[in-house]
């Protein structure tokens, strides 16, 4: 199971365009700024990089500003002017409720996913592929070997046993990539998302070679509330310790400078997220005898089992999660604050949307956009010190099997459980779940740990660092940090 990896061009694209808005808004000429975006990005006679001409080109960038600007591409009529939309946006009192948009324009509308005999079949006298269908779906014509669809069940075993490897499986990526089905082709062969089906994982976001499948960003509205003088408090999910080239003291400076009011570690909601799930561990698997219990803090495995495996929801924790009890913590000290979560996935944004103490969600890579939109260099910065400290344990969430070892850290020898993890929603990982659910048991262990994205929230889909470093630059900062012991009381 791959890491994501932010493809480097389209994530290029979406930073420079937000580090435009973010200029224009703090500049003198909003509305007129925005509305030229497109137009300074793509001048007339520059270069065409992607597409087949510069208006093709300047279509694409104008949607994604729309989208950059909060608003659903679906829903934008062709004759909007952005700089209407750039007005309207700053208008708007509170975001739009699912956090994605696909972008048409950008959309290569793949091929439909199938298996396929390229030129390279012999007509072999074996004839192998033909052996392997069960279900009588491919056979020798004229020399070539030829594919029923109408019989295929893409299992995939004719390619498997081809010895020239001419058959190959063609995929829509972000089809492939969706774990349950939400994005497909409608009847008149346009990509959608189904909003019912959807988790938020944001699988189908880094899979899409095009990005056409983009964001909707919340940065006006953040922006909005700083610029009117609301105290506004940034929430840091453990994950951005190992995003920037920076010190976490550093970090919080850089932010401070970008007119938050305070900046507070989500690893202290982490820290009750611990002590709450390893009291209900105990209770309800050691004491009570419950076969299992699954963790609760990803915010796309809890949309999973709310709309997908809605039986296993008896065995899930019913302890909140880190963002929620931080919000809690901030808004029970500073109700008139606005809370603003630091997130490195899409799924935060739908949580953050049930939750009145969360306002809103601001991605990693928005967070670098508007670093560079005000030339922030974070490396520069003074220092400012978190003033409550977080544990090592909690620090460690980001990390694929964070959240077990931090819950068997509360347990004494004789409760302490046997973790099973699910490293990355896939349709695998959610067969397995139902089937635990189904017979009441899960063989590999007792506290099941489940990360929607591989290798945990530094895998996430808004991440802007590369796996391996990033977890080097988070070892770093939890290995200096005090354990949970010390912390929790």
């Amino acid at each position: 199971m791959s890491i994501n990896t932010p493809n480097k061009q389209t994530s290029h694209l979406k930073r420079e365009i937000l580090a435009r808005i973010i200029r224009a808004y703090i500049g003198n000429n909003y509305e007129e700024d925005v509305r030229l975006i497109p137009y300074k990005m793509r001048p007339q006679g520059s270069e065409v990089p992607y597409r087949c001409c510069i208006h093709k080109e300047r279509a694409i960038l104008r949607d994604r500003v729309i989208a950059s600007l909060g608003f659903d591409i679906e829903e934008v009529k062709d004759y909007e002017l952005l700089s209407d939309l750039a007005q309207k946006a700053t208008k708007r009192e509170k975001p739009e409720q699912h956090p994605l948009t696909l972008l048409q324009t950008a959309c290569n509308e793949c091929v439909p996913a199938r298996i396929h005999v390229t030129d390279l079949c012999q007509g072999c006298v074996a004839r192998p592929c033909e052996s392997a269908c069960k279900f009588g779906a491919i056979k020798v014509v004229d020399g070539k070997s030829r594919i029923d669809q109408s019989k295929c069940k893409s299992c995939g075993l004719c390619a498997q046993v081809c010895p020239f490897q001419a058959i190959t499986k063609i995929i829509v990526p972000c089809e492939n990539a969706c774990p349950v089905g939400a994005i497909a082709k409608d009847e008149d062969g346009l990509t959608k998302i189904d909003f019912e089906k959807c988790i938020s994982c944001g699988k189908c976001v880094s899979a899409c070679p095009f990005g056409a499948v983009h964001k909707k960003s919340q940065i006006i509205d953040i922006l909005k509330n700083i610029k009117n003088g609301k105290k506004v408090v940034a929430m840091l999910a453990p994950a951005i310790m190992g995003q920037l080239p920076c010190t976490p003291a550093q970090l919080k400076q850089a932010i401070l400078e970008l007119g938050f009011t305070d900046v507070v570690e989500v690893a202290q909601g982490a820290d009750i997220t611990t002590k709450n799930e390893s009291e209900e561990f105990k209770e309800r698997v050691k004491e009570n005898g419950a076969p299992f219990m699954t963790t609760s803090c990803c915010a796309a495995y809890n949309e999973l089992v709310d709309k997908h495996i809605p039986e296993i929801d008896k065995y899930r924790s019913t302890t909140k999660t880190p963002a929620y009890y931080t919000a809690e913590l901030v808004k029970k000290e500073h109700p008139d604050y606005l809370t603003v979560f630091f997130s490195p996935c899409v799924a935060k944004r739908t949580e953050a949307s049930k939750n009145p103490n969360i306002d809103y969600v601001l991605s990693f890579e928005e967070l670098g956009a508007w670093f560079v939109a005000l030339n922030i260099q974070v490396a520069e910065c003074e220092e400012s010190e978190f003033v409550t400290k977080s544990s090592a344990q909690a620090r460690n969430f980001a990390v694929t099997g964070g959240v077990a070892q931090a819950v068997n850290s509360l347990l004494d020898d004789k409760d302490k459980a046997q973790p099973y993890v699910i490293n990355g929603l896939d349709k695998s990982g959610i067969r397995d779940l139902k089937k635990f659910a189904k017979n009441g048991k899960c063989e590999f262990g007792d506290l099941i740990e489940v990360m929607a994205c591989p290798g945990g929230c530094l895998g996430g889909s808004n991440t802007i660092n590369s796996y391996r470093q990033a977890t080097k630059q988070l070892g770093a900062y939890v290995e200096q940090s005090p354990q949970i012991k010390d912390v929790v009381k």
